[in-house]
């Protein structure tokens, strides 16, 4: 973009914020007195269309105008000039929700311009979703959330530790009525995680029939699908099928060609894609712009046989090598965290296949003990072109899969190393069709209105950021670096980053589907 650093000044202060009057989440004031205008900022507006330098204008949660405007009397000011202002950064896939009552400034997400998260991935979420949401109007975060209704916890719910199996057709009709119950609720829709306990063990039809109650209130469907490696191809035509049967808007989560011999096919499998549109499927993605994932050692075991030597050996050969499988969380020893399999055989003086599968057995040892997850790893599976051609196709946004204190940079460095990869060092994108992948995309890809715009009458989520020198700092070992080129983020009209820090307001909503448009 070639503009000035240039760190935004505050020209004027009413007296009523001045005065002290309390934010969201605190004492209430009037609407009226919330003024703000971000002055000479170039605006990209979230539609894809060209910047342009122009002012905006905040009253209360919503932007009111948006053009060339002149400071009143009575209102903050804000000199944007040399910086682009863009609408708040949505994050279709997260989880940042873990902890977030520890952690209500949310540093991880608006450190990095994000506004919005939408939780309940991968299958899990809250239940009953109304109680969550409930706590969350009483102690709002900094950030906006919305959430999908997990399938995996609907099916613990009804077949309880008998989830190895598929559901009967009254455990379904039981899983419905959960379902509907959760939809009424706000939630977007389902998620799955069908490459994980309890999911794995489902039939496609009992997905289609949760996803066709989903439909019915014009909600979504979004997935993990049942395979990113040995078996994608089949979980492609799965989710594709999901869309058609139970006719409703698919979203494959997290989209990536996780298997050496994959490698080089993003053509093939967006061509796929394509051509399910083209047959009306509306089907859509998400990407995040690193080439290693995060999740557990036994999600390379699609057939659960961890003692399978040859299974361990092809996870190792094909899907993360050992000196490319890094222990996130390793519980039974915690001085292997930071360390790859590859390090810890030669610790061990076992070769890397007996070193893996050891690992598997004692923390499914410490599992069975205390039935709480134990372990993790990033595993780097994915080639950089991929990952880049994946994020070009027209029909994919840009997410996370990132935590609030996670091993992964990804929870603290995503937007901003999309925007320093594609837009500024490769050119792959241009800067206004990367911010539309992070915001009006997003939203409309999640159901969501009046966000992801710079318009008048959408919401006041903004982010004002300095273009040349946006750049992630979050790496594996020091995953929780925050990112440079982020100078002020707002959420709902109230400012909650800005000068390097977290605001401590904390003006964030619940965003229910009822309550999206």
């Amino acid at each position: 973009m070639g503009l000035a650093l240039r760190r935004p000044l505050i020209f004027a202060v009413s007296a009523a914020l001045a005065g002290g009057i309390a934010l969201a989440g605190c004492a209430e004031r009037p609407e009226a007195a919330r003024t703000t205008l971000i002055s000479n900022a170039v605006v990209v507006d979230g539609t894809g269309g060209p910047a342009r330098t122009a002012s905006v204008r905040i009253r209360g949660e919503r932007i009111v105008e948006v053009g060339e405007l002149q400071a009143g009397p009575d209102e903050t000011v804000v000199d944007a000039t040399g910086l682009a202002l863009a609408p708040g950064f949505i994050d279709t896939h997260s989880h940042h929700d873990r902890g977030l009552s520890e952690r209500p400034e949310v540093l991880a997400a608006v450190s990095q311009g994000i506004t919005t998260v939408v939780v309940g991935q991968d299958g899990e979420s809250y239940l009953p979703l109304a109680e969550y949401f409930g706590r969350l109007a009483k102690d709002p975060p900094a950030i906006n959330v919305a959430s999908f209704v997990g399938h995996g916890t609907l099916r613990n719910r009804v077949l309880g530790e008998d989830f190895r199996r598929p559901a009967t057709p009254a455990e379904i009709d039981e899983m419905r009525v959960l379902l509907r119950q959760e939809l009424e609720a706000g939630a977007l829709g389902l998620s799955t995680g069908l490459e994980y306990d309890p999911g794995i063990y489902s039939e496609t039809e009992e997905v289609i029939a949760l996803a066709q109650e989903a439909a019915q209130v014009g909600g979504r469907y979004v997935s993990h699908i049942r395979s990113e490696d040995r078996r994608l191809w089949e979980a492609i035509e799965e989710i594709i099928r999901i869309g058609q049967e139970a006719a409703i808007p698919v979203q494959v989560s997290h989209m990536k060609l996780a298997m050496r011999s994959l490698w080089g096919q993003a053509d093939r499998l967006l061509q796929r894609l394509d051509e399910a549109r083209a047959a009306g499927v509306e089907i859509t993605a998400d990407v995040y712009p690193y080439e290693y994932w995060q999740s557990t050692m036994t999600v390379l075991f699609p057939n659960r046989d961890f003692d399978n030597r040859e299974s361990a050996a092809f996870a190792l050969l094909e899907l993360a090598p050992p000196e490319g499988l890094l222990l996130a969380r390793f519980d039974p020893d915690t001085s292997y965290v930071g360390k790859t399999v590859a390090e810890v055989a030669e610790l061990r003086g076992t070769d890397p296949v007996t070193t893996y599968m050891d690992l598997i057995a004692e923390s499914q040892a410490l599992w069975q003990e205390t039935g709480e997850s134990v372990e993790s790893v990033i595993g780097t599976s994915m080639d950089p072109a991929d990952v880049a051609r994946l994020i070009l196709w027209p029909h994919s946004n840009i997410c996370t899969d990132g935590e609030l204190a996670g091993r992964h940079p990804r929870g603290f460095g995503s937007f901003p190393r999309a925007l320093r990869r594609y837009v500024h060092e490769d050119s792959a994108l241009t800067l206004e069709v990367a911010i539309h992948k992070m915001t009006a995309l997003a939203a409309r890809h999640m159901g969501l209105e009046h966000r992801g715009m710079i318009r008048p009458g959408a919401y006041a989520d903004l982010v004002l950021f300095d273009p040349a020198r946006i750049s992630d700092r979050a790496t594996p070992d020091e995953p929780q670096a925050v990112s440079e080129g982020i100078e002020r983020v707002w959420v709902n009209g109230v400012e909650v980053f800005a000068d390097g820090a977290p605001t401590g307001s904390r003006p964030g909503k619940a965003i229910a589907r009822s309550a999206a448009r």
